[in-house]
């Protein structure tokens, strides 16, 4: 099945979504990759508001570069999830609703991506200057020291992701592997 879902990512939009299925996201959406989610901890743990609401949000683990005269966003693919294992699951307990990255996730960002009731969706490597094409503007809000890691709310229309752990943490790099193996 084929989903567009119009952002902010409710529980409710997000308990439609099923592993495995093709999702078109249009909306506002927060990059942000291991130096910002860092400073989100520090923020937390010293009791801080955070620079972004969280609740009902996406975040694309991207560090798009800069952009060329007349465009919006420089090349933007995803990078590899696992490098914010350690801060998702915080997020998480505060309303993140959406990741969108490559690659596995560890057993407590599934769990509490369960709790959630979160998605993870994987954006295809390799496929940049599509994302990028899909990316209508990009503005960063927080954080600019870290350039290109700083965060960007960026406008996405029909932003091609797929749906690899759902909300009830089924993970489709499990059960794909699985149907090929035939089990």
């Amino acid at each position: 099945m084929t989903h567009r879902i119009q952002l902010p990512l409710t529980r409710e939009k997000a308990a439609k979504i099923k592993s495995g299925e093709t999702v078109y996201l249009s909306g506002q959406i927060y990059t942000a990759r291991d130096a910002a989610h860092k400073r989100f901890m520090e923020l937390i743990k010293n009791g801080a508001e955070l620079p972004v609401p969280i609740e009902d949000a996406v975040i694309f683990y991207v560090g798009p570069t800069p952009a060329r005269p007349g465009q919006v966003i420089g090349s933007a693919g995803p990078t590899s999830s696992y490098r914010m294992d350690a801060y998702a699951p915080e997020l998480l307990k505060l309303g993140l609703r959406g990741m969108i990255g490559k690659g596995k996730r560890s057993k407590a960002v599934i769990n509490a991506m369960r709790d959630a009731g979160a998605v993870y969706f994987a954006a295809i490597g390799g496929a940049a200057a599509l994302l990028a094409s899909c990316i209508k503007s990009c503005e960063p809000i927080a954080f600019e020291d870290l350039g290109t890691e700083a965060v960007h709310l960026i406008t996405v229309e029909d932003f091609p992701v797929i749906a690899v752990i759902d909300s009830r943490g089924e993970d489709l790099y499990i059960s794909g592997r699985m149907a090929y193996l035939g089990r």
